[in-house]
């Protein structure tokens, strides 16, 4: 596999089209969705790729400056809470995963979003003990304790070298003086434009005074959101969890029956865990633990796989699909009985990714037959008890080596769609990831187990995979993606495209996806998979659908001392930038914007 062959040509082609910039962009402009570029973007000193224009560039800016990964990182999640307001965020939670080059160490940041001090089991149950939807996701009680701002300040104090002040100044730009309403932006908006119409507060920040959705080509202004930027700006991530932002909402939950209070802000803080470890091929995986159950899973699943000639079916071949499909349910089905929240429940990680559990499962699968998802069950046996498509991705590495990889969400596009008054923030509707009835399933279709129930203080189970891979050479790839339920397949593709089947970043990026998350028992696949191979998965017995786009990826990878990047065409507006050698750099540290 060479991913750097092609450099010389693909700078050159790509240098003849945007010949006013010396850097390269994948997918997404300000003004219009461009045709997918089949070529990855390439950069000498770093790399960047993020679902939103000026995120990337904020982001490579900082790469310009001297700044490392975690600098670019943190301003690129603070600018995407502006410029991408349906994932990006100041009011949900998320996961990063850390490479430091020089330490030869991985850290894995978990800043996801807990349950208030006062919820509890029942809390989205009717009298008749059926879940309601509409509490758990629509309400101030779908809101769970947001991480976000803490978990970014957190990456940046103890592993950037730029001030909170400089993170920050690109998005208080951004929020103060506007920026232009692109295609992405106008389409998400008009989508949600019903229930953002229903607050009064969202509806002053994304509609006009007819009530109509910005549209493309307007300037989005939110001088409320800049206000509270600025608050962070000045006063550190305090004034969200302690100061004038804790208040807003603090106020706000008393007023609407919402549970978080002034308490439940201040006591929050984001937690360091060790990364669950795999080896595919001779690939180092890194990735998410729980609360994630990213992580698990996905070695979980590529331990399956290793015991299949994977490479030699062929990429999309029928007998490969029918291969992943098969790791897939039997990886689901574990995810509904043994993920939580490792602080409430003992979860059995070391059993899960061990390559044993992997060869005992790839055991059970039949060749040329689908294995109906009534016929699979968690397979560890009994266990004491317990147990968004909307999210965002992003990932940077530096000259140095140091790579995050990022993804954060507010749950449902818009989150809650409900923003606190006076702040610009929207607020997240995280609480549907609990389960609100162990059994029954989410907004995904995820059926989770008592492990997942809801507890004060406990933090509900993610799909999201941030995810890193590492090869004997020192090559080094960051990968992840949003989409709910089906963000873990998503990114075991894209590591089979890169691992088993030679692909570049682009095109493991742009490959034909397809999901199967155990129940229901549906193979959802995306055009591009040619008919012979769904017929001959129907006759195997998969029960064959077609489904829409499958997930955004942002990937980027380090190899031979060159960059390489991807950002998927999927969803328009998304960009990927690679930084020249020419750079100029300037001081680590700037002073006060």
């Amino acid at each position: 596999m060479s991913f750097l062959r092609p450099l010389r040509r693909i700078r050159i082609l790509v240098f003849l089209g945007l010949a006013q910039s010396p850097l390269v962009a994948l997918s997404g402009q300000d003004d219009e969705d461009p045709a997918p570029v089949t070529f990855p973007v390439t950069g000498e000193q770093g790399m960047v790729a993020t679902q939103e224009a000026h995120a990337t560039r904020t982001a490579l800016a900082v790469l310009a400056e001297g700044g490392n990964a975690i600098d670019a990182a943190v301003t690129a999640g603070f600018a995407l809470a502006v410029t991408l307001p349906r994932a990006g965020n100041l009011g949900g939670g998320g996961f990063m995963l850390i490479r430091l080059a020089k330490a030869d160490r991985q850290v894995a940041l978990d800043y996801r979003e807990k349950a208030p001090a006062a919820a509890h089991r029942d809390m989205f149950l009717t009298k008749d003990g059926a879940p309601d939807p509409k509490l758990s996701r629509y309400s101030r009680l779908a809101s769970g304790v947001p991480g976000t701002v803490r978990g970014l300040a957190h990456a940046l104090r103890r592993y950037g070298t730029i001030s909170l002040q400089r993170a920050l100044a690109p998005a208080i730009k951004l929020a103060g003086e506007g920026f232009v309403v692109g295609p992405d932006l106008h389409r998400s908006l008009k989508s949600c434009a019903d229930d953002l119409r229903a607050d009064k507060e969202a509806r002053s920040i994304f509609l006009d005074t007819n009530g109509r959705v910005w549209p493309v080509g307007s300037i989005l202004v939110q001088r409320d959101l800049a206000r509270s930027l600025r608050l962070l700006s000045d006063k550190g991530p305090d004034a969200f969890y302690l100061g004038d932002i804790a208040t807003a909402i603090d106020r706000d939950m008393r007023a609407h029956g919402g549970l978080i209070t002034r308490k439940d802000l201040a006591d929050y803080q984001p937690v360091e865990r060790a990364p669950i470890k795999g080896n595919y091929r001779g690939w180092k995986i890194l990735s998410m633990p729980p609360p994630s159950s990213g992580g698990i899973h996905l070695v979980q699943m590529l331990n399956i796989l290793e015991n299949f000639p994977i490479a030699d079916y062929g990429a999309h071949s029928a007998q490969t699909v029918h291969l992943m499909t098969e790791a897939m349910k039997r990886a689901y089905a574990d995810r509904s009985r043994y993920l939580g929240d490792p602080d409430f429940s003992e979860i059995p990680i070391a059993r899960l990714v061990s390559r044993d559990y992997g060869q005992h499962l790839a055991r059970g699968i039949n060749p040329a037959r689908a294995t109906p998802s009534s016929l699979v069950a968690p397979g560890l046996g009994p266990l004491p008890p317990d147990e968004s498509r909307e999210t965002t991705h992003f990932s940077v590495i530096d000259r140095e080596g140091n790579a995050v990889s990022n993804t954060y969400t507010l749950n449902f596009s818009y989150g809650s769609r409900i923003v606190v008054p006076g702040t610009g923030i929207l607020l997240n509707n995280e609480m549907d990831d609990f389960s609100a009835k162990p059994g029954s399933p989410n907004a995904y279709g995820l059926i989770g187990g008592r492990r997942n129930a809801i507890e004060p203080g406990k933090r509900m189970l993610s799909s999201m995979t941030p995810t890193l891979l590492i090869n004997r050479n020192d090559t080094i790839v960051a990968t992840g993606s949003p989409g709910g339920s089906r963000i873990i397949n998503i990114v075991l593709q894209v590591v089979s495209n890169i691992i088993d089947h030679g692909m570049n970043v682009t095109d493991a990026t742009q490959a034909p996806r397809f999901h199967h998350q155990w129940l229901p028992d549906e193979l959802r696949v995306e055009d591009g998979l040619r008919p012979e191979i769904t017929r001959q998965l129907a006759e195997w017995g998969h029960l064959v659908r077609p489904t829409t786009p499958i997930g955004s990826t942002q990937t980027v990878m380090m190899k031979n001392g060159g960059f390489l990047g991807a950002s998927d065409p999927r969803i328009g507006g998304a960009l990927t930038l690679g930084l020249p050698r020419e750079s100029p750099r300037k001081d680590r540290t700037l002073p006060r914007e």
